[in-house]
């Protein structure tokens, strides 16, 4: 999509408090800019700090904090006692099949007979939850147990009750008025839930249902604990995640922390296939990575293809059956990019004919003509890009699917749950949100929610904000700093990488790199830096001279390249100093 040129970020500078960081320097003996990271960032007490930087796998919380996980695990047990057969049923994205692989592969482990399932949004079925059942009752499933879905299905659930199927529901969705009818509902969410952590992704509970099952079965003497290593499913968690944009602090932080480290060794055989394909070296693998190209290829099979395939590649035990899959994902992957441009296209020409669109403080649009499977990614790109609450919907024989993206200062579900009588139904949380409605109801909730928008939102809400962490000097940038940097990993939502910033002069015009990228030359007290400029080409024009004094807000980083490193500077904006 277009950059807009006209719109640079407001600057958002950090308040400085020289006692509290001073404190933080004193106690953990850290560079002053990585404590003013810091503080920046809310860190108010030595102890939060301290948790933040150096917690480890003990430290996470408790299983059966939730309130229904002992009612779950005893009638997980009972199944295994019984031989029942056991259906997993997962949602269709990165974080429902990785949830789905962890509790097929755990419970087959500990001897249960676990068949899988994960709806194909093609299904002509209005609710694939029933789809669920209908697989469950033909396998004989007295037991199915949710991951990632569930908690909006309190209809679907009576007719598993009927079926005499016994439901378990873990998810991490906000849940509406009606809760279903189960055995146990495991959600940080739910009102009332004691479980601390309420950023749990849908893989991170059924984590946590392993983790339970796994203490009853030690405590009982039913197994070893020699027998059983939580860690190797913690790839699962790492990988659904940060896929599903979970929060990169507390619980979730340790177990992304851990589980990349799991990824970097894993034996998954589909995995590593996939990380070929990817062409990523294993034992080097980022969270960036991880979001940027592999939960797109596992995502392109539930968004135009057979989202149970991702199960089974990250199940299969077979080199070469593994290869085929992995190559398959590519395949759609490339498809789903080529529907991707298509739609945006469309999407970017609605925006040029009518730009009176972006004169109010929400963007709502509807068609025909656009994938289903492709909105989500097309709705977060435009409330990125124009930083704004935005609705995209897919319109298809009289219904209409639609994905919602926003900003922090508007939260999408009191408007959901205010005009739930206009919407077929409606699901998520306060900042990424799904919906159905019928074709003929667009227009009105359109208005409302533009309206919402208008009266809730002000002007500088909706401007782009560069949130700056701590003012740096070149000097400052050695190895060794960039070294301490490792310490705030893993960078994700909530936890990205820090953004520093400085003056700096231009020693040589800019060059156009790649066509649309910028490459600086910069020096500042005789250290010269090369910064890169990404996307921002067009504004070469604003810094052509040399010798011009630059305010530059960046992220550092190491570059190998031909065997030798070097600390190169990430732009994230610039402004010509005019004094």
């Amino acid at each position: 999509m277009r950059q807009q040129n006209n719109r640079t970020p407001l600057w958002v500078y950090p308040n400085v408090d020289p006692v509290w960081t001073k404190s933080i320097i004193k106690e953990f003996s850290i560079h002053p800019a990585t404590a003013q990271v810091l503080a920046t960032r809310g860190f108010s007490t030595l102890e939060a700090i301290h948790e933040y930087l150096y917690a480890k796998l003990p430290n996470l919380l408790d299983p059966h904090l939730f309130p229904d996980m002992d009612k779950a695990v005893q009638r997980i047990c009972d199944a295994l006692n019984n031989k029942e057969h056991i259906l997993v049923y997962g949602d269709n994205d990165v974080d429902g099949i990785t949830g789905t692989v962890l509790l097929t592969e755990f419970l087959r482990f500990i001897g249960a007979k676990v068949f899988f399932y994960v709806p194909n949004r093609n299904s002509l079925r209005q609710s694939l939850m029933l789809d669920a059942l209908d697989y469950a009752f033909k396998n004989q499933c007295k037991l199915l147990i949710t991951v990632d879905c569930g908690i909006t299905s309190a209809d679907e659930m009576q007719e598993a009750v009927s079926k005499n199927i016994d439901v378990i529901i873990t998810d991490h969705h906000e849940p509406t008025a009606k809760l279903p009818h189960c055995i146990a509902t495991l959600n940080p969410k739910l009102q009332g839930s004691t479980y601390p952590n309420r950023e749990l992704t849908g893989v991170g509970v059924a984590f946590k249902l392993a983790h339970a099952i796994t203490n009853l079965l030690i405590s009982n003497g039913e197994m070893s604990s020699s027998k059983i290593d939580l860690k190797r499913y913690l790839d699962l968690v790492a990988l659904g995640t940060i896929a599903d944009m979970g929060s990169l602090l507390g619980e979730n932080r340790i177990l992304v922390r851990y589980g990349l480290r799991q990824v970097r060794k894993t034996k998954r055989i589909g995995l590593t296939k996939l990380f070929n394909i990817c062409e990523l070296k294993i034992g080097e693998i980022t969270p960036l990575d991880i979001a940027s190209k592999v939960a797109p290829r596992l995502n392109s099979l539930g968004r135009i293809a057979d989202p149970i395939k991702g199960v089974e590649l990250l199940l299969l035990r077979d080199p070469v059956a593994a290869e085929a899959l992995a190559k398959e994902l590519d395949l759609n992957n490339i498809e789903r990019q080529r529907i991707e441009r298509k739609d945006t296209e469309d999407v970017e020409q609605f925006l040029l004919k009518d730009p009176e669109i972006l004169q109010k403080k929400a963007i709502v649009l509807a068609s025909k003509n656009w994938h289903p499977g492709i909105i989500p990614i097309i709705s977060a790109r435009i409330a990125k890009q124009y930083n704004r609450p935005t609705l995209i919907i897919s319109i298809e024989d009289g219904m209409g699917k639609g994905s919602i993206r926003t900003i922090p200062e508007f939260p999408l579900l009191p408007v959901l749950k205010a005009h739930s009588n206009l919407l077929v139904n409606f699901g998520g949380h306060d900042f990424a949100a799904g919906l159905t409605i019928k074709e003929e109801n667009i227009p009105l909730f359109q208005e409302i929610f533009i309206e919402a928008a208008n009266i809730k939102l002000r002007e500088q809400d909706i401007l782009s904000k560069l949130n700056l962490d701590a003012k740096i000097n070149f000097t400052d940038l050695t190895f060794d700093f960039m070294e301490s940097l490792h310490l705030l990993e893993p960078f994700g939502n909530e936890n990205p990488p820090p953004i520093f910033y400085c003056d700096a002069k231009q020693i040589w015009p800019p060059k156009v790199i790649g066509k649309t990228h910028l490459k600086l030359y910069l020096e500042q007290n005789d250290r010269l830096l090369e910064g890169i400029a990404f996307g921002m080409a067009d504004r070469r024009s604003q810094i052509s001279k040399k010798n011009l004094t630059l305010h530059i807000a960046f992220t550092p980083h190491v570059n190998n390249f031909l065997n030798k490193s070097s600390i190169q500077l990430h732009i994230r904006d610039f402004k010509p100093n005019t004094q």
